[in-house]
């Protein structure tokens, strides 16, 4: 295929070359009625080409079939039999993934590492989820992917099962076996779903892990977003092989996907396609050269230190790590990830990744270069020599894994949707929990509704919250009160 074109940026550019006169939504009509103050920050040329999908980037009846060249295109760049665009980011992909494979009350085994929107999935269609246990890492207090063993494991108690979905990577760049993994799903029939949200990359270089269709998954999801250059919410699912069917898929997406898609996002997945394939080996070779320069340097200073295969990957761990995740270690300083990222944002304007009880993580990317990751050396430069004033005594007490994983009594469908209360944190063990509870970032639920909540994790989230830790989507963020399923 000819991966110079690139459908929906040529059609942008037609339809304001030929002058069309819009008597359709957007209101702004291409920025004639934007506020001029809104215009002076975003720009002329945003609105200039916020269009309709259909009747404006394309007619009436789609035949210019824009969009399905350009998915088309994204397919055969990274080697997938369908490709599907979605501009409501990789929460509805995930989400269309698991309507496609399981149904209301079938089983579907999962990471227990997964993201909140997974969880949003199980509440929206009533799927029985067979959590698969991560591998804690008991030295680090860090979870790794569950292994294929694990997963071997949970099919031997669920035979019935209808799949399994992992997140690969994790938002600190480990990532799991998927072709050990896919192997044991393949064996029984069964689809192997890959939340790839943070390795829209991994297809452009050989020396990243390998990705999870190159790996045996049915289906992958990915946010172009994340680690390319996509825009915010700008998630592309790909899927290969006949477990899932791809009218099924594409009707699942349809049910969540808003009617009227951004083609501002269309158009920037479609220019990403293109400079990947033209210009992702070279870029990466530079990213990766990069990474390994700031690893050094970041080593050196004092009190810190970069996590690297060593410590995340082997027996018992991940079995690969994404070199450009740059996670650091400052418990040595003794402060804590959440108070190191709040001060490097205020004293250095430097913005972290991930942030948690004993870390601080950077995320480099094609984009990144010699100027931006000096910024970074000397902000955390700068955090070692600052680390007097950076202490505290406020510990997060990371439970051990026997009690941090707490037990499934109610489907989450029927905890979320069920009558519920709230009540006093102190009076919530033993309760049920009718709410999400997700420290974030990264986004995995510490507590899920139908979970019953107990000592240990009260007690971690409590002190996470007094140390800085955010939990957004509590009904109560400073977690005094919680939100639990009402007794009889």
């Amino acid at each position: 295929m000819d991966h110079s074109r690139a459908p929906v940026l040529e059609a942008l550019s037609a339809y304001t070359r030929t002058g069309q006169v819009p008597f359709t939504p957007p209101g702004h009509k291409q920025g004639r009625g934007t506020d001029p103050r809104v215009r002076e920050v975003l720009g002329d040329a945003v609105f200039t080409h916020d269009l309709l999908a259909v009747g404006g980037l394309d007619d009436r009846t789609s035949s210019g079939r824009v969009l399905e060249r350009a998915e088309a295109l994204m397919a055969d760049a990274v080697g997938a039999e369908h490709t599907f665009f979605s501009t409501c980011g990789s929460s509805l992909s995930v989400k269309a993934a698991m309507l496609a494979v399981a149904g209301p009350h079938e089983e579907l085994l999962i990471g227990r590492d997964a993201h909140k929107s997974v969880v949003a999935g199980l509440i929206l269609s009533g799927v029985r989820p067979v959590w698969v246990d991560p591998r804690w890492d008991a030295e680090l207090h860090l979870a790794h992917p569950p292994s294929p063993a694990d997963f071997e494991e949970a099919f031997e108690r669920h035979p019935g099962a209808r799949g399994a979905l992992v997140t690969s990577p994790t938002p600190y760049g480990t990532c799991a076996d998927l072709a050990a993994l896919a192997d044991v799903c393949h064996r029984r029939g069964k689809p192997l779903v890959v939340d790839e949200a943070w390795g829209a990359h991994l297809p452009f270089h050989p020396s990243l892990p390998a990705w999870a269709m190159d790996a045996g998954a049915d289906v992958c999801v990915t946010s172009a977003h994340k680690m390319g250059s996509g825009l915010e919410q700008s998630s592309v699912f790909h899927l290969r092989g006949d477990r899932v069917d791809a009218d099924r898929l594409r009707a699942c997406a349809d049910l969540l996907d808003t009617t009227s898609p951004s083609v501002l996002v269309h158009a920037a997945l479609d220019g990403w396609r293109r400079q990947m394939v033209q210009h992702g080996r070279d870029l990466y070779d530079r990213a990766l050269a990069l990474a390994d320069i700031v690893r050094t340097r970041l080593e050196r200073i004092d009190g810190l230190h970069v996590h690297g295969r060593e410590d995340f990957c082997g027996p018992g761990r991940a079995a690969a790590l994404d070199p450009l995740q740059l996670v650091v270690d400052v418990s040595a300083l003794g402060t804590t990830g959440y108070r190191a990222a709040d001060w490097l944002r205020a004293q250095h304007r430097m913005t972290s990744h991930v942030s948690d009880h004993r870390r601080v993580s950077a995320q480099l990317t094609h984009a990144d270069d010699e100027g931006t990751t000096g910024v970074l050396v000397e902000a955390l430069r700068d955090l070692s020599g600052q680390a007097s004033s950076l202490r505290t005594t406020l510990d997060v007490e990371v439970p051990p894994p026997a009690d941090l994983r707490l037990e499934q009594a109610v489907l989450p469908r029927d905890a979320f949707f069920g009558p519920a209360e709230t009540v006093p944190r102190e009076k919530a063990r033993g309760r049920i929990s009718a709410e999400t509870l997700t420290p974030y970032p990264p986004g995995i639920p510490a507590v899920l509704p139908g979970e019953r909540f107990d000592a240990a994790v009260l007690r971690y989230l409590r002190t996470g919250v007094e140390a800085g830790m955010v939990v957004p989507d509590a009904t109560d963020p400073g977690l005094d009160v919680v939100r639990v399923v009402a007794e009889e």
